[in-house]
């Protein structure tokens, strides 16, 4: 079964004070870094929902906008979903410059059964809902958790089947640790770049 990938770059950057996807990691904008790693996976398509395709054009992606504007990270997931041409879809934060395409194949891999509707690794018992592989079986749970105003990502899971990744699955494929690693604020963009440069 083919899969889509969709790059969720719809936040606000608060805590940033700055669009996080184009602050530099080794002189390359970090959404740069998270394309580089996801270039080769085998996905049909690659999607980038974003609500400022101008700010993204020179990346020269298919982009989409919110289905239903100001639902935060659950309604990015709805709207990947909702344009996917694939029965699965892989969601990944725009803020993870250090993803590990050998765990985002494995992941990929065990949706491909069609035994579950959500792949997930769980990091210190937490589900990384933004690294995660859904099924288009999510769709409708996770519209009714938006429309009574539910945004909690990992909300909806209780309602479908889910496989989660805990660390001695992960690991092998993450054995620095960094493959979760999200850079939110200018003390996390400081650590990328010195994990960037030790592994440069």
């Amino acid at each position: 079964m083919s899969f889509t990938l969709a790059i969720i770059a719809g936040g606000k950057s608060a805590r940033m004070g700055t669009d996080k996807s184009f602050v530099p990691i080794l002189g390359r904008p970090l959404i740069e870094h998270l394309l580089a790693r996801t270039a080769d996976l085998g996905q049909a398509e690659t999607l980038l929902v974003t609500n400022r395709p101008a700010d993204y054009a020179a990346l020269a992606l298919p982009m989409v906008g919110d289905v239903l504007p100001e639902k935060g990270s659950l309604g990015g997931i709805y709207t990947a979903l909702h344009y996917s041409r694939s029965p699965f879809t892989l969601v990944l934060a725009c803020d993870m410059p250090f993803v590990s395409p050998n765990l985002l194949r494995t992941m990929v891999d065990l949706s491909q059964g069609g035994a579950f509707d959500v792949i997930v690794p769980r990091v210190a018992g937490y589900p990384e809902g933004l690294h995660a592989v859904y099924s288009r079986a999510c769709l409708p749970h996770i519209r009714e958790r938006l429309d009574a105003g539910q945004l909690k990502v990992i909300g909806f899971y209780e309602a479908v089947r889910v496989r989660y990744l805990d660390e001695a699955e992960y690991q092998p494929f993450d054995p620095k640790g960094t493959a979760f690693f999200n850079v939110n604020t200018p003390e996390e963009l400081a650590q990328a770049q010195r994990l960037a440069q030790a592994a440069s």
